[in-house]
């Protein structure tokens, strides 16, 4: 049985807290490996590599930074049906989807290579007779990431080349789930010439997490996840003096207005509601449906979902794989049947769909199909918590009033989505609607790697999105530097607040 284990130091670390937990084959149910669960010393072994690579690292020019994220970049592009695999093994998401993950990642690889110019500051000449005043940004330290299972690649490079390209060294403790990128991502680091103990993973569950939220040396933590632990991440870091950039839950919503194309908007709800087969933050689970378009709209959707190609992720005409672990499966299942308790109407039952519908050796996987609900209402669970499974309810609303009001009251404020022909309530839509990442006739409204992403309300805790200029801010600190020479000071003490003259 393979061993996916810790990278310390530039090499790969057994454990020794003698915890381990199973990696799955979510497309037949098997266990293809056992990963090291760290104890908190081996959290802090970790913490103290970085800390002693830190002090070269910072010291190293943006420039030589810039080309090892530059080498890295390549080197993650010639390997990047490697990758997929890995993903699709352990995660279960379909080929091609990994392969649109791997590629999202590097856009934010390419993104840091531009380091030198994002670290620019401000300079002023003569702020005061003889005084010149100037700015710059430096690297915090330690900085530590704790991502989620459902992009094990594209999460972690939402953080760790930002954070080392401006001169931080990283701790990753990724999802138990899936963590074999993460090491596969660590040893192309080291062949692209990062210095060891930059970057390290350290595999782990809630004891390693616990013990990053309280070491003194962990600067700064960055997480994706469910809105709890975004929360609780948030709160212990926050008290233990660290910046924290914690992304939560998601329930995203698509508005299809009257004149919005149908075809169109059948093929964003089923793209939106089961790629990934739901499992993903900027999913779409709510569809609103406006005034008469609902009864146009829902027996098309209802006819697409019935007919979604669900099969083991490496066969390249997949639309949908399994679900990510049997205790997702249960979930899942559990809200499907609170929402027919509820009164929604359940157009499209995924319970039924069996692994070896999917393919040989799938009989024992993590399988269902997508499932439809119409009729669905703001008091319901299925509408107001995030499944994260392809579940699609359908809400009718009467007009667009009610439909901007309907998003606005939800507690969560991740992504949205408008199909209209309509400029002027396109533009209205943008302004008035109270969710971070806004899509007009684009269902997954993920922004390119130089605006950074992150949602409202509860969906982030904190007070910067993750990658871009923002994440450049997140990952540094400003400095300013106000200098004059002897020969421009007058002489004589000064006894009031420094003055422009």
């Amino acid at each position: 049985m393979r061993t996916i284990n810790h990278f310390i130091g530039g090499k790969e670390v057994s454990g020794t807290s003698g915890r381990f937990a199973d990696v799955f084959n979510p497309a037949t149910g098997e266990v293809q490996a056992k990963v090291v669960l760290a104890s908190a010393a081996e959290l802090d072994a970790a913490v103290k590599n970085a800390q002693g690579a830190f002090p070269g690292w910072a010291n190293t020019p943006p420039l030589t930074r810039a080309r090892i994220m530059f080498k890295f970049k390549q080197l993650a592009e010639e390997n990047t049906d490697k990758i997929v695999a890995m993903i699709t093994a352990e995660h279960g998401k379909v080929f091609t989807d990994a392969q649109g993950e791997v590629s999202r990642g590097i856009d934010i690889v390419e993104f840091a290579c531009g380091i030198p110019q994002l670290l620019k500051g401000d300079f002023t000449d003569q702020v005061s007779t003889g005084i010149d005043n100037w700015t710059l940004r430096q690297p915090l330290g330690v900085v530590a990431g704790i991502t989620p299972f459902n992009f094990p690649v594209m999460v972690p490079m939402w953080m760790f080349p930002v954070a080392i390209a401006a001169g931080n060294c990283f701790v990753l403790k990724p999802s138990p789930i899936d963590p074999s990128p993460s090491l596969f991502m660590a040893d192309l680091l080291k062949q692209a010439g990062l210095p060891d103990g930059v970057f390290n993973v350290v595999q782990g569950d809630k004891e390693a997490v616990d013990a990053l939220l309280v070491h003194p040396d962990v600067k700064a933590v960055s997480f994706v996840g469910s809105t709890p632990i975004a929360n609780y991440i948030y709160e212990t870091g926050a008290h233990h003096g660290k910046r924290v950039q914690a992304l939560g839950g998601a329930k995203n919503h698509m508005v299809v207005m009257p004149d919005a194309d149908l075809e169109q908007a059948v093929d964003a709800l089923i793209g939106a509601g089961y790629g990934s087969a739901g499992e993903r933050c900027m999913a779409i689970s709510v569809a609103v449906l406006v005034g008469n378009v609902a009864d146009k709209l829902v027996p098309m959707l209802e006819a697409r979902a019935k007919t979604l190609v669900i099969k083991n992720g490496v066969e390249l005409d997949a639309e949908m794989g399994p679900i990510v672990t049997s205790a997702a499966h249960q979930r899942i299942t559990g809200y499907i049947d609170t929402g027919v308790k509820e009164g929604a109407k359940l157009l499209v039952d995924g319970r039924g769909f069996k692994g070896a519908q999917a393919g040989t050796g799938c009989d024992k996987g993590f399988w269902m199909g997508g499932t439809l609900f119409d009729h669905v209402t703001p008091e319901m669970r299925i509408y107001k918590e995030e499944i994260f499974g392809p579940v699609l309810g359908c809400v009718r609303v009467k007009d667009f009033a009610e439909a901007v009001n309907l998003i606005n009251a939800h507690e969560f404020g991740n992504g949205v989505s408008c199909f209209t022909r309509d400029g002027h309530v396109a533009r209205e839509f943008s302004r008035r609607i109270q969710v971070g990442m806004v899509g007009i006739n684009v269902p997954i409204p993920v922004p390119m790697a130089w605006h950074g992403f992150g949602g409202w309300k509860k969906s982030l805790f904190g007070d910067m999105h993750a990658y871009g200029e923002e994440g450049v801010r997140f990952y540094t600190k400003q400095k300013s530097i106000m200098q004059r020479w002897p020969e421009s000071i007058s002489k004589g003490a000064e006894f009031v607040m420094p003055t422009a003259k």
